[in-house]
């Protein structure tokens, strides 16, 4: 339950949060990512200091409850607020008031994250089991991507006439479905996991230092963080992208609901096929076929530099076949790197979740930085709601490549950096 609602922030504001604020709002194509940015950038600054904090409330109690439901409270009044700008602000202004909101938010979504992320590690030992567990969690989280990523734009839809009411809608019902998400998620956590021992000293400059010793310590976790943050670098380039491509390159603003659904629909049907991989050849190597299979699909959309169609929908759906097992076998693959590490330290799973988010969160919110540089650079032209405008050429090639050109070659990249991961089964089963 709790995936539907980290699924649905990690969709809906990559979605289209940039397309609101230069298509509704006026806010230019730079600017825009200059709010991204910032947000993230201090996302990136606290989720190291919440995985300690994580870890202290743990100690002192028990269970990582706390801030897990702090975060389910806060999170839907943010994200409600990031989408309720007031009618009549200049741009700039606009800018400022999505920014602080959407901090905000990003802030209560990793008091939930950062804890939901350690708990894998402590809830079983086994390392198939985990597989199963973090499976169901991603077939979940899935199903939360399809509903919010195809509900949301619907909703917004409703109201043609209205674009800047169309989105208020859709943050108050995507609002009240985090909450429900959330809230349960946090409130069947296991209410005790380890005896309650004495709580470390808070030292937000102490938590830095923990999560830069956990990447120094930790090979694998170095290699699979460093694979993971570049497909998340290109997951949201292209969720980011995917709204400007059903507006620009199909020409129908709400294609965007056909492209994510044959984009998570396939992900959402092959999520378990990925675990029988898994047992079959080894969580790595199914890493790597998922990771190949991603390349293939995202070669496969260059083409529409030049021929855009509804044809993208056929390697979109490749990509998604692909996305599941690029999301199930690492959250697989992480609770065996933390559990590895607590052979030798212990207490030190928040830290990894901290990292790990952080790592998470910023390659998303790079997507979307580096869509909207790309934007800036071809000349894209903000406006507005209501405002008819046209686009140059460049700008159609610009949003072309960010969607599949780009994408691929990040996929190249998280190749090589998947190849540096060395942990196996065996090296568990000798562990222990």
């Amino acid at each position: 339950m709790g995936s539907i609602g980290t699924g649905g922030f990690a969709t809906l504001p990559g979605l289209v949060l940039v397309y609101y604020l230069t298509d509704s709002l006026g806010v230019t194509a730079l600017a825009a990512g200059i709010v991204m940015t910032l947000a993230k950038i201090w996302d990136v600054l606290i989720d190291p200091i919440i995985g300690g904090l994580s870890d202290r409330v743990l100690a002192a109690s028990g269970s990582r409850r706390g801030p897990m439901l702090l975060g389910a409270f806060g999170l839907p009044v943010a994200f409600f607020l990031t989408f309720a700008v007031p009618s009549g602000l200049v741009p700039f202004w606009s800018g400022v008031w999505v920014l602080v909101s959407f901090t905000a938010a990003a802030t209560f979504f990793s008091l939930f994250q950062v804890p939901y992320v350690a708990l894998p590690a402590e809830l079983t030992n086994g390392y198939r089991e985990r597989t199963r567990l973090l499976t169901w969690r991603v077939v979940v989280l899935t199903l939360a991507i399809l509903l919010f990523g195809a509900g949301g734009p619907e909703l917004r839809g409703m109201f043609p006439d209205d674009p800047l009411r169309g989105y208020l809608v859709m943050a108050a019902v995507a609002g009240v479905v985090l909450c429900a998400g959330l809230v349960i998620g946090s409130t069947t956590a296991p209410k005790r996991v380890v005896p309650v021992a004495e709580p470390p000293t808070i030292s937000p400059i102490r938590y830095y230092r923990d999560g830069i010793r956990v990447l120094r310590q930790s090979q694998p976790f170095r290699a699979l963080l460093g694979t993971f943050f570049l497909q998340a670098l290109a997951t949201g380039l292209m969720l980011a992208g995917a709204q400007f491509v059903a507006t620009w390159l199909l020409r129908d603003e709400g294609a965007v609901t056909v492209l994510f659904a044959s984009l998570i629909a396939p992900a959402l049907l092959v999520a378990p096929l990925w675990q029988l991989v898994a047992k079959r050849v080894g969580k790595e190597r199914g890493f790597r076929l998922a990771s190949v299979v991603f390349l293939v699909a995202t070669l496969g959309l260059t083409p529409a530099v030049w021929a855009p169609g509804w044809w993208i929908v056929a390697p979109v759906a490749l990509a998604g076949a692909a996305y599941a097992g690029m999301q199930t076998l690492p959250m697989a693959m992480l609770p065996d790197v933390i559990s590895h590490d607590a052979r030798m330290r212990k207490g030190r799973a928040g830290t990894f979740g901290g990292v790990w988010t952080a790592g998470e969160t910023t390659g998303m919110a790079l997507g979307s930085t580096v869509l909207t540089v790309v934007l800036a650079l071809t000349g894209y032209v903000e406006s507005i709601a209501g405002v008819e405008r046209q686009q140059p050429d460049a700008a159609i090639v610009g949003i072309a490549i960010s969607f599949s050109l780009l994408p691929a070659l990040l996929a190249a990249a998280s190749l090589f950096t998947l190849s540096r991961y060395r942990l196996r089964e065996r090296d568990l089963a000798e562990a222990a």
